[in-house]
């Protein structure tokens, strides 16, 4: 290599490096924050992730779902996390109680209700909740400390005595989060589970019958949602959660089987 050639090329290398960034070029990566978020509001945080995203694109979405009972021990062992959005109000203040989440800056973004599920051919031949006291019935619940099972017992304990230690009995199994109630009655594996009406999604409606449970007897979900006291990102959290409470964000849960926060 001649003396002028190396000159050139070192010529070159130092315009190079030494060019400015494109106009409109990304000069740093995009925050990502972390949600907490019930098992049962999957699909309905999912998209309501993409269409957030889609507003900001400096801020990314990481979605961490799980009963919430689940949620609450992971957040007391340390885990960091941006927001947490719960499937009862007992779960959020434990977090509160924990010092995590500070009191007052909760809010109550959904409600649901249960409802009794079989398989699709209905092997127990149930058509009410009164059937779930039969013998040899083969019941799934997800289990104790996860919301959706607090609603559940808070509906079994009114009815009569009887029904209830018949109920208890046929119980098979106890499931880590509603979900899992959702799919084993999907496959066949009992005769009826007990889950919210959004758990009833596209992917199953047609391996499940809905049974009812009235009214009279029925509870209401709530679902609180607020941001960690020690978020790593507080103000995208604090946005985020402000989508979720929006029109859009409310139009997310309702197409996806929620309803509005009581009192809306």
């Amino acid at each position: 290599m001649t003396a002028k050639f190396r000159l050139i090329l070192f010529v070159l290398l130092g315009l190079a490096g030494c060019s400015p960034a494109l106009p409109g070029a990304r000069t740093s990566a995009p925050q990502e924050i972390t949600v907490f978020a019930a098992s049962s509001l999957t699909e309905a945080f999912q998209e309501a992730a993409k269409a957030f995203e889609a507003q900001h694109s400096d801020i990314r979405v990481a979605l961490n779902f799980a009963g919430s009972s689940q949620l609450a021990a992971q957040l007391s062992e340390g885990i960091a996390a941006d927001v947490f959005a719960s499937a009862n109000v007992a779960q959020m203040q434990a977090v509160i109680d924990m010092g995590l989440i500070q009191a007052g800056t909760e809010a109550i973004f959904a409600a649901n209700r249960l409802i009794v599920i079989v398989p699709a051919n209905n092997p127990a031949n149930l058509s009410a909740p009164e059937d779930l006291a039969k013998p040899g019935v083969k019941l799934i619940l997800a289990v104790e400390g996860v919301p959706v099972r607090d609603y559940t017992d808070q509906i079994v304990a009114r009815m009569p005595m009887d029904f209830q230690t018949a109920f208890y009995a046929n119980v098979v199994s106890e499931e880590d989060n509603v979900r899992q109630v959702a799919a084993k009655v999907a496959l066949g594996e009992a005769d009826a589970g007990i889950v919210y009406t959004s758990d009833v999604t596209p992917e199953i409606a047609n391996r499940v019958l809905q049974i009812a449970i009235p009214d009279g007897q029925n509870v209401v979900a709530v679902y609180p949602i607020a941001p960690l006291a020690d978020a790593p990102h507080p103000a995208a959290a604090q946005q985020f959660i402000d989508f979720i409470l929006s029109p859009e964000g409310q139009s997310i849960l309702l197409r996806r089987g929620f309803n509005p926060p009581p009192g809306i």
